[in-house]
């Protein structure tokens, strides 16, 4: 989709096309972002949706994907998110034997430990199909490493680990967001002296359950101390009704899509993620590398990100417990201050884009010496 290529992709593309490469992208509705447009040599339209029950995706999309392949004469082909991904590998699957080679980074497996029996049963045979048609495939964190190895989903000599997609530690700085930034951000929320606020950074959607925040809210009983958040989507009016239902509605601010995370953050109290599945949550990243601590629920990738100390995990589904941490982090600014700085050094040392994209460099030389012995020996 897109908000892939936006939110993580565009740092490469223009990394490699400094480099001399052609780097084209492919999503449903791209024309409509202008970034994309600007960044990539070319874009292209593929109709296909984010229903895995779309028989469309595997007809149609898939004729478009290879139509898009051969015009475009590739020697990788790079794909990202589950529905997409998949729908690629099965359009190349024949394609594949042209000297192309398809690579998958898996931004978190749809199916996780203790998960429903027969959801999980279902992705694994998915992913294990799709395996036959993937060269390599890129995993963000250790849990799916450990799962991809225990699942058999591909050789493990082509199954990589690279932390995440990278995050650019100069625009996520801590010194780059003034005084002035904060106050604003505050005057904008309408907050009084006395008043803090938590951030909730994401879609609003079933997985990401916001609604668990509002109730831990509302438990706190503190006036002063309101719910900030970013994001647009399908729950977004069903955790509006329930701050309301709460009476808690002057202390939720639903800001939809925002471009000025740093300053929102960076004015927070902590970041809030109440997900019940992740990869390697990028809003996590950003509040770690602007020396901002986490409270997130103890799931693969917000677990590995928070194991240093960089914040506080909960059990999903525990509003008790969450309330006890957004309580923990109001009554205890210096321990909070300690997470943050653990949090900025932990993305430097492990997650900084530069680095990230130097993985995949090396990566991607890789395929390319294959592709050439390939050559050769023809």
């Amino acid at each position: 989709m897109p908000d892939t290529l936006r939110a993580f992709l565009l740092p490469f593309a223009s990394y490699f096309r400094k480099k001399g490469w052609t780097v084209d992208a492919a999503a449903a509705g791209i024309y409509r972002y202008e970034e994309c447009i600007n960044v990539f040599d070319k874009v292209w339209e593929v109709p296909w949706t984010r229903n895995f029950l779309d028989l469309n995706n595997l007809f149609s999309a898939s004729r478009v994907i290879r139509e898009i392949v051969k015009q475009g004469n590739y020697d990788i082909v790079h794909v990202h998110t589950p529905i997409a991904a998949f729908i690629t590998r099965w359009a190349l699957r024949k394609e594949r034997k042209r000297n192309l080679k398809v690579i998958y980074t898996a931004h978190g497996f749809h199916f996780i430990k203790g998960g429903p029996r027969f959801k999980n049963f279902f992705f694994i045979v998915l992913e294990k199909l799709a395996g036959r048609w993937t060269d390599y495939l890129v995993v963000i964190n250790k849990d799916d490493h450990e799962s991809a190895l225990k699942y058999r989903l591909i050789n493990s000599a082509n199954l990589l680990y690279i932390p995440g997609i990278g995050l650019d530690i100069r625009y996520y700085d801590p010194d780059t967001v003034s005084v002035d930034d904060v106050e604003k951000v505050r005057n904008e929320l309408g907050l009084g002296d006395d008043d803090k606020y938590f951030l909730m950074i994401g879609e609003f959607n079933k997985n990401k359950c916001q609604s668990e925040s509002v109730r831990a809210l509302s438990r706190l009983n503190d006036p002063t101390i309101h719910i900030v958040f970013a994001g647009e989507g399908s729950t977004m009016s069903s955790v509006r009704e329930l701050a309301k239902d709460l009476g808690i509605a002057d202390r939720i601010h639903l800001l939809g899509y925002r471009k000025d995370i740093p300053r929102l953050l960076k004015g927070s109290l902590a970041l809030l993620l109440t997900s019940r599945r992740e990869g390697l949550p990028r809003c996590i990243l950003e509040a770690m590398s602007l020396e901002v601590p986490v409270i997130a629920t103890d799931i693969r990738g917000s677990r590995e990100l928070l194991a240093d100390g960089a914040g506080i995990l909960y059990q999903p589904g525990n509003i008790e417990n969450l309330m006890k941490a957004m309580d923990y982090i109001i009554n205890n600014p210096e321990e909070a201050g300690i997470m943050g700085s653990i949090g900025r050094k932990q993305v430097m040392e492990m997650y900084e884009l530069g680095m990230i994209i130097r993985l995949h460099e090396s990566l991607y030389e890789r395929v390319w010496q294959e592709i050439r012995a390939l050559t050769e020996d023809f």
